[in-house]
């Protein structure tokens, strides 16, 4: 019970600080309502391109067994435990105007920090790791029987992939790109530092609470109760679909029975 308490005293405490109707007011404030749109812009690109480019490259870690492969999954499970600010100040060092591809970038013509793109890297780079390691424990847990009688049927690789890995693995990678995107949506401190916080262009809600905490409290924690409130409804979301993947996992047909 203690516990508890102590977990969920700055939860309440923030939701109860002010009246609904100021709570209400402070979200339709212009600073929340661009945070609002810059959030889900941002995010939901990061989250097309983390699904379109991640998914093929976790089911071909999960499939093949090679040299260093878990020296790979470590190298791609980094972002995870590293400093947020570090995570920014590497983006910037490896993206920024006099980065490692500063003049390569430049020289096409692509400026990428300190805009909306580089919101967007930002994301990427924290939030993907959460979806590449689930995405691998779940093709990990497909049958791999299943995938080769499809190949012996004529299916090619990438049929296989999405026909039937994609399918059966379906709850598992459901729920690990909702656990990225939630953490997508709370990145604070890579964007920070290489993408500064404009209101409007790079200023996401999380950037959005910090430059309003001394400007306009009500606000700041008005913004705060929603990011709550997003991300409780996200976890939600994704424990119903691994308790649906976990399920038909384990009242489906095994090898041994199917053989």
């Amino acid at each position: 019970v203690a516990v508890l308490m102590f977990l969920m005293l700055p939860i309440v405490a923030l939701i109860t600080y002010q009246p609904l109707h100021d709570l209400i007011d402070g979200l339709g404030a212009k600073v929340t309502t661009d945070a609002i749109i810059v959030s889900l812009k941002t995010n939901a690109i990061a989250f097309v391109l983390m699904i379109g480019l991640g998914t093929p490259f976790a089911y071909i870690i999960a499939r093949r067994r090679f040299f260093g492969r878990s020296v790979l999954i470590t190298l791609v499970e980094l972002p995870l435990v590293m400093p947020p600010a570090v995570a920014g100040l590497g983006l910037l060092v490896a993206f920024g105007r006099f980065g490692l591809l500063g003049g390569t970038l430049s020289a096409l013509g692509i400026d990428l920090a300190f805009a909306q793109a580089a919101v967007v890297i930002a994301i990427l780079f924290v939030a993907s790791p959460f979806y590449l390691r689930g995405a691998i424990a779940a093709f990990e847990a497909v049958d791999p029987t299943l995938i080769e009688v499809a190949g012996t049927l004529g299916a090619g690789p990438v049929r296989r992939m999405l026909r039937v890995a994609v399918p059966l693995a379906s709850g598992g990678l459901g729920a690990a790109a909702a656990v990225a995107f939630a953490r997508g949506i709370g990145e604070f401190g890579a964007t920070i530092l290489f993408a500064g916080s404009l209101q409007g262009v790079t200023q996401t809600l999380p950037l959005a609470v910090y430059s309003l905490f001394d400007a306009n409290l009500d606000q700041a924690i008005a913004i705060g109760v929603l990011l709550i409130v997003v991300s409780g409804a996200i976890l939600l979301v994704s424990k119903i679909l691994i308790h649906s993947w976990t399920s038909s996992t384990l009242t489906s047909p095994s090898r041994g029975d199917r053989s």
